[in-house]
């Protein structure tokens, strides 16, 4: 999923995109936006395995949490499955980005499956601080979201006890064997807000408490929050495009909602709705750590239908990261 980045000369900040009928639109582009190191490494991963081994390849669970994505790696030969008994015989498999357990992991070995594991490296550091404080003994307090992926892959990382926590108010009502004896880990897509104040609440709670604050939260996940909080200073409404199962993208939404601004998550252009604009002058735009940028390109394309529109980009944290691929397809 290769696609340039829109390219803007920093003292010309504003361009001139479009003329239309109707309303003048000035459309504000978060900066960072998209597509992480995390997310370009395990896609990149996919495509390369198609074009060393050939089709199909088979990935266990969504390769990233982004529908255009998914279906574009399905087209060209890339077959999605939810078990590893799903995989035939001897077949290329790589494991998501969001990380698995060690049960999928031994599957597979059982299987003698050639495995390619897409873990993002930032997720697979968690996993690593996990086993570490159950060495020690600990008991694990997991901040995350029930069901999430990266969290069923986190849990099932850790040879000890797991309690998941999702608020304060899980803090106030969790029961556990050894209140000396507790660390803490955090899912890598949080807001970094709430996250803040559910370790505030165990280490209230918890005094011995042992975890690393928020710096398990990724330093992508952390600079696009930050940019849509500047964002929502400055525009009437904001686009988060991303798809509904994208933890970091919901993310987005909520937190410029938190600030008093409307926000929308859309997948696309097709669900661009008139009557969000209606009144409006500025709109913010940003993507989920695994939207691609064509999908932002069209999503300003699709608001010329309600007008004339203008163009910004904030200045922001630059980015780049890149991550190591794999023995398996760092040869192509």
């Amino acid at each position: 999923m290769d696609m340039p980045p829109i390219q803007m000369e920093p003292e010309a900040a504003e361009s001139r995109l479009a003329s239309g009928r109707g309303k003048n639109l000035k459309v504000v582009l978060a900066q960072p936006r998209g597509f992480c190191a995390g997310v370009e490494r395990a896609i990149e991963i996919v495509e390369r395995a198609l074009e060393k081994f050939g089709p199909p390849i088979y990935v266990r669970h969504e390769i990233v949490h982004n529908r255009h994505v998914v279906e574009d790696l399905r087209s060209r030969g890339a077959v999605f499955v939810d078990e590893i008994s799903e995989v035939p015989e001897g077949a290329i498999t790589v494991f998501s980005a969001h990380g698995v357990a060690k049960k999928v992991q031994r599957d597979a070995q059982e299987r003698e499956l050639p495995v390619i594991d897409a873990t993002c490296p930032l997720v697979a550091k968690v996993h690593s601080e996990g086993r570490r404080y159950a060495a020690q003994g600990r008991e694990i307090v997991l901040i995350g979201h029930a069901g999430h992926a990266e969290v069923e892959g986190t849990i099932g990382q850790i040879d000890g006890t797991v309690y998941l926590v999702q608020t304060v108010d899980d803090v106030a009502a969790l029961k556990v064997h050894d209140a000396e004896k507790l660390a803490y880990i955090t899912q890598t897509t949080l807001s970094v807000d709430d996250t803040r104040g559910i370790i505030a609440a165990l280490k209230s709670r918890f005094p011995s408490i042992m975890g690393p604050d928020v710096r398990d939260i990724c330093y992508a996940t952390q600079n696009r929050q930050e940019a849509v909080r500047h964002l929502a200073e400055q525009v009437d409404v904001i686009l988060v495009v991303g798809s509904r199962n994208s933890s970091n993208s919901n993310r987005l939404r909520e937190i410029g909602e938190d600030l008093g601004c409307r926000a929308y998550l859309i997948d696309d252009a097709d669900h661009l709705d008139p009557s969000w604009f209606d009144g409006v002058e500025r709109v913010g735009l940003t993507a989920g750590a695994s939207a691609p940028e064509i999908l932002v390109r069209g999503v300003l394309e699709g608001l010329k239908r309600f007008g004339s529109v203008e163009v910004e980009t904030l200045a922001g944290t630059p980015e780049d990261v890149r991550f190591k691929l794999p023995v398996e397809v760092a040869d192509i």
